[in-house]
């Protein structure tokens, strides 16, 4: 019998929220300009936008006047001038002009939030909790982003689901079974798990099909028939809000966290394919190596996307399941996923 003193996030991870107190990737630093743009994070709607001075701002996206969103406005100078009246909102939150104001008459005493925002690593992370922590804590850092010897492809998941079901999935690497040709490792075998109060790491062995040795290697990633099943480590971490893993010395992929609500998850996949095998290449001239990491960008692109179209839908699935019979539950023997959960209610939580 469960808890009456207990709360529903308390008793079911699948209605479990998130906790503010971490930097959350909202976009990636390209999207944001100075046309707004809307996104929500654990049903908080943010206006975010570029000023003319360059910087980022976000907003609540909500015109103090008549509530209609900042995010359908114009960027004028550093100002979010909303789209139905042309109040101008500065990047503080506060009124600072309003076009029919008369002679006689003060600005409104109006304040909508602003939140923390910060780019780093090509992406715009938020701050959505207590901004006294904001300076004391930092985003997740992607230290492969600009790194000369790291090629990136980045794919969009988009999934109608609680984030629960995302991160499960990303920590369960026997689910490879799903992916057949998409497959990047075979044969995994969970070996250990580290928790504590801000992640869980879970090392397993397996086979990897990909090796990045020879100038050719790259095109493994489009020709199977190059593929050879090697030993490889294959380890998988949720640093809470965020997931990381390795594949060997070859790639490490990322994976950035926006939970929208209890039936809906945003996140940015990052795959990073290493080149530190070519020694050669990093004689060459640094202009010459940008130009590689450059050009290269995207090369995974098919294959991380046909990965993420079979897992969502898995994903969609159980969460389908679910909302049909909450009651029914899953027999699982993967650990990993129990300290996931675990990890979870911790940070949603905290004592």
């Amino acid at each position: 019998m469960q808890n009456p003193s207990l709360t529903s996030q308390q008793r079911d991870i699948r209605q479990t929220g998130i906790n503010p107190n971490h930097w959350y990737a909202v976009a990636r630093s390209r999207e944001v300009t100075t046309n707004p743009i809307a996104v929500t994070l654990w049903h908080q709607a943010i206006a975010i936008y570029r000023g003319n001075d360059g910087k980022v701002y976000a907003l609540e996206d909500r015109c103090p006047h008549r509530q209609v969103k900042l995010s359908h406005g114009r960027v004028v100078d550093n100002n979010l001038e909303c789209a139905y009246h042309g109040w101008r909102i500065a990047g503080n939150g506060e009124c600072v002009d309003v076009p029919y104001l008369a002679t006689n008459q003060k600005l409104p005493n109006c304040k909508i939030r602003h939140y923390p925002i910060r780019e780093q690593d090509g992406f715009v992370w938020l701050f959505p909790g207590d901004r006294n922590l904001a300076t004391q804590l930092q985003p997740l850092g992607l230290p492969e982003w600009d790194h000369l010897n790291y090629i990136a492809t980045v794919s969009i998941i988009e999934c109608a689901a609680h984030y629960s079901y995302l991160i499960e999935n990303l920590m369960d690497m026997y689910h490879g079974h799903l992916h057949q040709s998409w497959q990047a490792w075979a044969d995994p075998i969970l070996q250990d798990i580290y928790e504590d109060e801000g992640r869980v790491d879970a090392h397993y062995q397996a086979q990897s099909y990909y090796k990045i040795d020879k100038i050719w290697s790259i095109s493994q990633l489009f020709f199977p028939a190059l593929r050879r099943l090697h030993s490889e480590p294959l380890d998988v971490s949720y640093i809470y809000p965020n997931w990381t893993s390795t594949l060997g010395n070859d790639f490490k992929i990322y994976c950035l966290f926006c939970p929208i609500n209890e039936l809906k998850t945003r996140a940015y996949l990052i795959h990073f394919t290493s080149l530190n095998a070519f020694w050669r290449l990093h004689k060459l001239p640094v202009a010459f190596r940008k130009f590689v990491k450059n050009s290269l960008f995207g090369s995974a692109q098919k294959l991380l996307d046909g990965l993420v179209l079979q897992d969502v839908q898995m994903i969609e699935e159980e969460q389908q399941a679910y909302l049909a019979h909450p009651e029914q539950k899953n027999h699982e023997l993967n650990r990993a996923l129990a300290s996931v959960q675990k990890l979870i209610k911790i940070q949603a939580n905290p004592s």
